[in-house]
Formats: C-alpha cells, structure tokens, sequence
C-alpha cells in the first residue's frame, strides 16, 4: 500500500532518537545506527545533522525502548536519548546542583577544611547510591562539621566550586528561548544562591547551614530539601506555569534525583550513580550538558554563551 508522503513523515516522525558525541561523531555511526533501529522494527527514517561530528537526530516510528535497547552503549562513548518528538523543546528545568551544576559536592570540600573529608565523602557516596536515607545523612555530616569557621565556605567556593562545562550554556539557552529554570539542591544556600545566580537560574532552593559566634554550629535548618522537595517543586512549578508533562525537564545524578526525574519529560540521569542511570529515561554518560540542548533539537549557533 502506497502511504502519502506527508503522512509517511508525520508516522516517522513519532519519536527522535538524538546522538550525541562532540566531535567524534561520524556518519558511519549514523549509518550503524539506523541499520539497528530498523532491525528492532523501529522503521527510522534518515540521520539528520544537528551539528555535523557532534549530534544528529533520527526519527523513528516504533517501540522507543527498543530504540533505547538499540543504541545506548552501543557506540564508543556516544550519548544517545530517545523521546517523543512533539514536545521535544522544554519550557521547564529543574536541576541538581552538586556533580550535576558543578563538578564537586561542596560539603565534601567543605569537610576538606575541617580534615573530614574522606570520612564525609564515603557518607555522602553512599547516600548519592540510595543506601542511606538522605535527611539522615546530611545530619550526620553536618554534624562533624560543628566548630569549623564559616569563613571556610567562602574559601571552599573561591577554591573549589566550578561550574560544570555546558551548564552556562544550557540554562541561558533554555532562558532565552521562554523556559523557567530552578535549581533545587540538597546542599546549601551559601553555595547554591552564588552558583544559581551565575549560571543564570530563576530560582534557587537549597538547605540552610547553622552559623553562630562565626562558626558552623553543626545542625541544618529543617525541613531538609530532599527528594520530595524536589518532585513538589516539579509538579508545583509544573502548575505555576500551565504546562503539560510533557514539557519539563530535570537533570541530577544521585538517588535524590530519582523522583523528580522520574516524573519530568525527560528525565535525565547526567554522569550518574548506577541507581540513577538504570532508572532514568534518559542518561548523559559522556557529553556535557550541552547534550541537553541538542536532545531538544537546539543546534550550536542558537546557544546562549556566558
């Protein structure tokens, strides 16, 4: 049966698998990549540069886990997302901070300056893995650190905190383009409000560390932000702004994450804990966050730079 041309595209056009490897990129993976999708009757249509040697787009007409199945971890260090088409551009993002923002997890370092950090870290690994109950966690940790000098969180941000590659870029774009962003963190204020401002967040959300005499006092104002602060701000943000499921995103990488990347568009695990990784519709493995315009099939020169 002969199909009309327009409908044929609409039909292909259903779901958009987007890979993603900068500079690395080839049209022999493309070629590979397209020969697996149609051998898990996914029936794509053509490779389409987004930029050439960094990201191309394939649409495909069926079964996106199979096209998951197909392609993720198929290619050497190729990101590849998959997702409905329509809806692809979001007008929400909701992100971690800590390894997702920025490349560190500031009470780590900021234990550094106290000499707690291995013991602060293994606590905070294990948590990020989902086998410690966050809250609890963060109590534990920031109760070693009763005494230290709270001029320690300035040093720890000058000498510490970096921005993550891409992540400028990502949120500015997404501004520019009429999407909300809210950084929402399980670290602290003293760290998310500087690091939200100069990425370009609309909202900030964190934990607030006790200061008394100059010093930490060891405890943290309550309720804590946790996973559950993280979904509500989703949904309420969600229907602050009237819009569908469909078009929200959020980004992290620990087991805190988990709830509201499970219920965003997309939800994306970005260099993650296995936890997160296995349960995300979506994972970044290699690529920067850059990878997160291209997955909404926004091509290099319409970024917003720093």
């Amino acid at each position: 049966m002969r199909i009309d041309g327009s409908i044929r595209d609409f039909v292909l056009g259903m779901f958009t698998a987007t890979l993603i490897a900068t500079g690395r990129l080839s049209a022999h993976i493309l070629a590979d990549a397209t020969e697996r999708l149609t051998a898990a009757r996914c029936a794509p249509g053509e490779a389409v540069w987004l930029d050439e040697g960094d990201a191309a787009d394939i649409s495909f007409a069926h079964d996106p886990a199979a096209a998951r199945m197909a392609l993720e971890g198929r290619f050497d260090r190729v990101d590849a997302i998959v997702q409905r088409t329509d809806g692809r551009e979001k007008k929400l993002i909701v992100a971690d901070m800590d390894s997702t923002m920025i490349t560190v997890e500031c009470i780590d370092e900021l234990a550094d300056y106290a000499g707690l950090k291995p013991r602060i870290a293994e606590i905070t690994d294990a948590a990020m893995r989902g086998e410690l109950d966050f809250a609890a966690a963060l109590d534990a940790r920031v109760a070693l650190l009763e005494g230290l000098g709270a001029d320690a969180i300035d040093r720890c941000r000058a000498e510490r905190v970096k921005i993550m590659p891409g992540a400028v870029e990502l949120v500015r774009t997404m501004r520019a383009r009429g999407a909300n962003a809210v950084l929402v963190s399980g670290g602290f204020t003293a760290f998310a409000e500087p690091v939200g401002k100069e990425i370009g967040f609309d909202r900030v959300i964190a934990n607030r560390l006790g200061v008394s005499d100059g010093r930490l006092t060891g405890t943290v104002a309550k309720p804590i932000v946790d996973a559950s602060t993280k979904e509500h701000t989703l949904r309420a943000m969600r229907a602050e702004l009237d819009l569908g499921d469909h078009e929200t995103l959020a980004v992290g990488d620990g087991a805190n994450d988990l709830a509201m990347i499970g219920i965003a568009g997309l939800g994306v695990a970005y260099h993650a804990k296995p936890i997160v990784a296995t349960a995300a519709a979506a994972r970044i493995d290699y690529g920067d966050l850059t990878a997160l315009l291209w997955a909404q099939g926004i091509a290099r020169d319409d970024w917003i730079r720093g």
